[in-house]
């Protein structure tokens, strides 16, 4: 699963890396602060590619607009009585969500990206009688330092009537992280991970004309190349990132080796 990441670029620079429009600051008149220790219902930024609307709101059916925009991570389905289900739909697993209720809509028209420089995953250790049970965070990161391009679905949710409404006139925006099955060491550290898909896979991914069913989306909705893995590195860090308190840049510096108990082969990779 994906319960944590960092995500420390600039808009303006995601939105050249993305060839996106920059409507996070527009939106928001300042600088967005770098988070490296991103957790559930935060705010958080995604790509996402719809047809641009005039003033009356109708849609031009010729075009689509890719831009950047500021989402609720933990998704929230349009059903829903109240937004509290979305923290409990922080990630949705490739192979089901078509089948979903909550996410099949959103798989079919709604896709999104979630930039990320990379995430945390925890590795479980059982008690022996020399050490007690323990978790070991890792990092996981594009070792050439751009950015992971996280599969996500996004969802439009908004209360009917009440002090929600009085709350939420707007409504929420809100998006879920894929995940799909670990590959290579990265099953070392957990049996998931979030579906990051490559370059050449954002064009079909982000278009809300292609169909969920189209092989050109169903060919992204499996565990990454052998490629893609090995363009990762794996990294121990400080237990520090456990805490959602902690957010600065140290939390991705590396442990040494000889501070981690039985360290996962990083050789393995690449």
């Amino acid at each position: 699963m994906c319960g944590r990441y960092a995500s420390t670029k600039a808009p303006t620079d995601l939105a050249e890396e993305f060839t996106a429009v920059d409507a996070v600051s527009e939106k928001a008149g300042e600088e967005r602060r770098p988070d490296y220790n991103v957790a559930p219902t935060r705010d958080v930024i995604a790509v996402v590619q719809r047809h641009p609307r005039d003033a009356e709101g109708n849609a031009d059916p010729d075009t689509t607009e890719r831009s950047l925009r500021l989402v609720r991570w933990g998704l929230v389905p349009f059903w829903a009585k109240d937004p509290s289900a979305g923290a409990r739909m922080i990630n949705a697993r490739s192979e089901t969500a078509a089948e979903k209720p909550a996410f099949r809509k959103a798989l079919a028209a709604r896709r999104c990206l979630l930039p990320a420089d990379g995430w945390y995953e925890w590795q479980r250790r059982a008690a022996t009688k020399d050490h007690k049970a323990s978790k070991q965070p890792y990092f996981t990161h594009y070792a050439d330092g751009g950015s992971l391009a996280m599969a996500g679905l996004w969802e439009f949710w908004r209360p009917k009537e009440g002090e929600l409404l009085e709350k939420y006139p707007d409504g929420l925006v809100t998006a879920t992280v894929l995940t799909t099955g670990a590959v290579g060491p990265l099953a070392q550290v957990h049996d998931r991970m979030p579906l990051v898909l490559p370059r050449d896979a954002w064009d079909a991914w982000l278009d809300p004309d292609t169909d969920a069913k189209a092989d050109s989306v169903q060919a992204w909705l499996r565990p990454p190349s052998e490629e893609l893995v090995a363009s990762l590195e794996i990294v121990p860090v400080s237990d520090r990132v456990n805490s959602v308190k902690n957010n600065s840049a140290d939390l991705l510096t590396p442990l040494d080796p000889a501070q981690v108990e039985e360290p996962i082969q990083l050789d393995l990779l690449g």
